[in-house]
């Protein structure tokens, strides 16, 4: 290298070595730099200040209307409060990313303008998943069903265990998890709104006694209040059902609370065919009759 080559070569790092020690050393440089930090700061300090006085609004709002005839279910309280509160978590934020932009001078505008045409674009590719949101949307809204309920699905029966804004998740019996997108839901059966009727139907022989049983049942139904706390209502007997081949039906019906009919019915099951064994009530089972006919002498 020539000694006019290193001259430059020198020449351009002191330049540099300057520029950048005017950089470092310039009073307007930091405090610029401070204020942009500066007001990032207060920007995320108050977007939490905000979410969180936000939530303690919604909750409280929630506690009032607890004490006024406006009291909407407990389960759909829920959805509401967890609801309100992520939609004012995302509005925030995404306000607070706004501004940070702002504050470190770049430009929102033409960054939410190809945003927006990007959207366009992925909408139109994606109309299921957009489907899905929308319904989840209303799914909620409309409380159709909340977390813990017992609904049915197209052929999913089970136990609401997630609802979101594009899928809900039903938890079977046998620990099946459905995952069904919300854009697919088009009939469900909620048993989890209103009290549940239990039908439990009696078996009797012919031989019995009916008025006998019907008393003994008409007791027995009087006397049910220990160890039945799912019941809204003493059980009814609506008399007979049916006459089979080999049994006379007699049906009985109890209010209890959602869900719980099949809980009262086993229970109940149980408990009637001791008390009609103790009073002599058989159940009946199926009997054969031969006849034998003689030929001849």
């Amino acid at each position: 290298m020539s000694s006019t080559e290193s001259e430059k070569v020198v020449t351009e790092f002191a330049k540099s070595a300057a520029k950048v020690e005017k950089f470092l050393f310039n009073q307007e440089t930091w405090l610029s730099i401070g204020m942009v930090f500066f007001k990032i700061l207060v920007i995320i300090l108050l977007a939490v200040i905000v979410v969180s006085v936000g939530k303690s609004i919604i909750r409280r709002v929630f506690t009032i209307k607890l004490k006024t005839r406006l009291r909407p279910s407990e389960r759909r309280e829920k959805t509401l409060i967890k609801l309100l509160e992520n939609a004012l978590t995302y509005v925030v934020y995404f306000a607070a990313i706004i501004a940070v932009l702002e504050a470190v001078d770049i430009k929102v505008a033409g960054l939410l303008a190809g945003a927006g045409v990007l959207g366009l674009a992925v909408g139109f590719g994606a109309q299921s998943l957009v489907k899905d949101v929308i319904s989840g949307f209303f799914i909620i809204f409309e409380d159709q069903f909340s977390v813990g309920d017992y609904v049915q699905i197209g052929n999913a029966v089970g136990t609401v265990e997630e609802i979101g804004l594009r899928t809900t998740k039903v938890s079977a019996y046998g620990g099946e998890i459905y995952i069904i997108p919300n854009g697919d839901i088009s009939e469900v059966v909620n048993y989890s709104i209103n009290n549940s009727l239990a039908i439990v139907d009696i078996r009797i022989a012919y031989e019995t006694d009916i008025e006998r049983a019907e008393e003994l049942i008409e007791q027995f139904l009087a006397d049910l209040s220990v160890g039945y706390e799912e019941l809204i209502s003493q059980p009814t007997l609506i008399g007979i059902q049916d006459l089979s081949a080999s049994e006379v039906v007699l049906r009985v019906t109890a209010e209890t609370q959602p869900v719980m009919q099949w809980a009262f019915a086993r229970k109940f099951r149980k408990d009637l065919k001791l008390f009609l064994d103790a009073h002599g009530i058989e159940i009946p089972y199926p009997k054969m009759v031969t006849y034998q006919r003689k030929e001849g002498g």
